[in-house]
């Protein structure tokens, strides 16, 4: 059997991405793919981008990885920018939309937040019409492919398998931003990479516990703008944007 891990939003969170690598390494994984959102919310994008460059195999493009290398009027995002050079950009503006693939007979699609857009966002507990939508060919992922059996995705920092009429929706959760726990989490894919006829197959979401209070060390020895609302949201994985009564 085949193993793929799947991980996403990074965000700059070394610690807890060398967490999710030294895990994985154990696991006897033969893929990495990446679902994108290597930089910004944490301290450093730079290594960042330098570990999920050795790392994976294949990487799709995150929101935070598009608009990290665009002109911006905001003191915040102009910080996380300057830890960036030409190279690390030109590296994000190229990144892919999405991967497909064949595993044990099932078509696999990977991508940040939706086949539509990396800044459309679908959360676990949207209506049933807007999360089958997730399985639809749009111009973004090509008309000519497949329509996937499966679909995994990141940007909502939160792992979750469902199911859709014979469709797998699975979310394979935040390394270095977790908004359901305070532990990075991966997937794993298994089965018969490329094999077009039906074989045994899962999907397994990980949790992996690092040291967050080195995290925030660091991101406290880089003085790192909004620092803050970041390590509220590493120690209760409670979103910033949450009201406080809710």
């Amino acid at each position: 059997m085949d193993k793929i891990a799947v991980i996403s939003d990074i965000h700059g969170n070394i610690p807890a991405l060398e967490a999710v690598l030294d895990h994985i390494e154990k696991q006897d994984i033969q893929k990495v793919f990446c679902l994108g959102d290597l930089v910004g919310k944490g301290p450093e994008s730079k290594e960042s981008i330098n570990r999920i460059r050795s790392a994976c195999q294949k990487t799709v493009k995150g929101n935070w990885d598009d608009f990290i290398i665009k002109e911006t009027e905001f003191e915040t995002l102009k910080w996380h920018q300057a830890q960036l050079d030409q190279e690390d950009e030109a590296y994000l503006a190229n990144l892919p939309f999405s991967i497909d693939f064949i595993m044990s007979g099932k078509s696999i699609r990977l991508f940040h937040a939706s086949p539509f857009s990396i800044y459309t966002r679908v959360q676990p507990w949207d209506s049933v019409e807007k999360r089958v939508s997730m399985f639809e060919n749009t111009a973004m992922t090509g008309f000519e492919n497949k329509i996937p059996d499966i679909v995994g995705y990141g940007d909502v920092h939160q792992a979750f398998v469902q199911h859709f009429f014979g469709k797998t929706l699975f979310n394979s959760g935040s390394v270095g931003n977790p908004l359901d726990l305070p532990q990075a989490s991966y997937a794993v894919l298994e089965g018969i990479f490329d094999a077009e006829t039906p074989e045994p197959f899962s999907i397994q979401l990980v949790r992996v516990p690092y040291n967050i209070e080195q995290s925030i060390t660091i991101a406290r020895q880089m003085d790192m703008p909004d620092l803050e609302p970041y390590i509220k949201e590493l120690k209760t994985s409670r979103y910033r944007g949450l009201k406080e009564d809710v």
